[in-house]
Formats: structure tokens, sequence, C-alpha cells
């Protein structure tokens, strides 16, 4: 079973290589940024915990900054919204929770995940931080302590995990952006979660999938992103 999980994340590691050859200096830069437009929106969004949701459905959180929280777009236009719509769609009786906040670092990400885990019925965690930790030049193994207690927190609960990687520009470092990218799959490997390499895999670089500022996905990129999603899901899922 180990050997087939390494196996597995090698073939992920193999697949992020490959991404990384189509991303540019100025996207990934910017995609790890946030628009003053989204730290007006943070300075109010933070503040408030996810909204929790009153149901007997088996919960699956969808935890994250602001490629969650859906920034730039209408509710009924984020990968919550439509990652619910496709499970209802193929038979699967969940309810997804967007606790997505525009900003949020590893470390915000660890100091609210407590709550959002205390919700009833929470069966699936999907984590997707550390854009923000680049962005601020926060140190790499930090980032990686707090996303470890983050997934270590779910599993304690029995909650199953699936891990969202990211990529890092060249203008970190050699250094910090081997450390960065590897942080990811190494997560993943050490704590036998379902991992997805790239989040925005056929979203980046296309101007025709993302809002006019080059770094979140539009309402056509965010079909792409939950069906990256969704697809790495599947093996959590049960009928």
């Amino acid at each position: 079973m180990e050997n087939m999980f390494g196996s597995k994340i090698n073939k992920s590691l193999i697949r992020m290589r490959a991404i990384f050859c189509f991303i540019s200096l100025t996207i990934l830069f910017s995609a790890c940024s946030v628009s003053t437009a989204e730290k007006q929106t943070n300075k109010t969004v933070e503040k408030k915990p996810p909204v929790q949701v009153v149901s007997g459905k088996p919960k699956i959180v969808a935890f994250g900054d602001s490629l969650t929280a859906g920034f730039g777009l209408a509710e009924k236009e984020s990968y919550p919204y439509l990652l619910q719509e496709r499970l209802k769609a193929d038979g699967f009786d969940y309810e997804v929770v967007n606790a997505g906040v525009s900003g949020e670092t590893s470390l915000g990400g660890l100091e609210r995940v407590d709550w959002v885990l205390e919700q009833e019925n929470v069966q699936i965690l999907i984590l997707e931080l550390g854009a923000n930790d680049l962005l601020r030049g926060l140190p790499v193994a930090k980032m990686k302590e707090n996303l470890s207690k983050i997934i270590k927190r779910a599993k304690a609960k029995n909650i199953k995990v699936l891990l969202c990687g990211m990529l890092a520009p060249p203008t970190m470092g050699a250094q910090y952006q081997r450390d960065y990218v590897s942080a990811f799959p190494d997560l993943a490997s050490e704590y036998a979660v379902e991992f997805l390499p790239f989040l925005l895999d056929g979203i980046a670089l296309n101007p025709k999938l993302n809002l006019p500022d080059g770094i979140h996905p539009n309402a056509e990129g965010a079909k792409i992103m939950t069906t990256n999603i969704y697809t790495a899901l599947k093996p959590l899922l049960k009928d």
C-alpha cells in the first residue's frame, strides 16, 4: 500500500513539473498576490466565521482562500456551489460548506479550523491554502507546519482530507521555489491524504478563463477548477 501511494505521489510530481513548464513568471507571481479589492474584502470577511450549515447530511468543507471563496464571482459561480451541483447530479448526498476566506494564509486557516471542523457530520476537508504565504514570503517550513497541523486535526476527527497543491515562481529564489513546490506532495505522502498537484491546471495563463486581474478564475475557469477538484475528490466519496 505504501509503495502504491509513493508511486502515486511520484506521478503527481512529474505532472507538476510538466505543468510548471507552462507557468510564466508574471502570472504565477501575480497569482499569489492579493489585489486591492481582495484586501478590502479581506478586511471585512476574515473577521466573520464561515456560515455554519445546519443539515443532517454528511458535509464536505471547502477550506481555503479567495480561490475557494469565489472572489469576483457570484455565489452560484464559485467552485463549492458548482461542486455541490456535480455531487447531486451524480447521486452523492453531501452538503458542501464554503469555508473560504479571501487573503487567508495557512496560519489564518489554522486559527479557525477548529471551529470549522466542529460542525456536525463533517466527513471531508478540501484544504486549499498556501498561495498567500508565498505572496508574503513567509517561510515554507512554517507554512508546511501550519498545513500539517490542519491535516492532523482533521484526521484526529476521522475527517478525510484532499490537499490542493500550488506552484511558486522562480523570483522567490531557487531554494524557496523547490521547498514550496515540494511541500504539498511531501505532506500528502506523510499523512497519506488525497492530493491534487495543481488546483489551476488548465486555467492558469488562459485569459479566457480568468478575471481581468489575470489571477482568479472567471466563471468558466471555476468550472474547470471544479472538475479538477471533483476528479481528485471522487476516491473519498461514498454512494
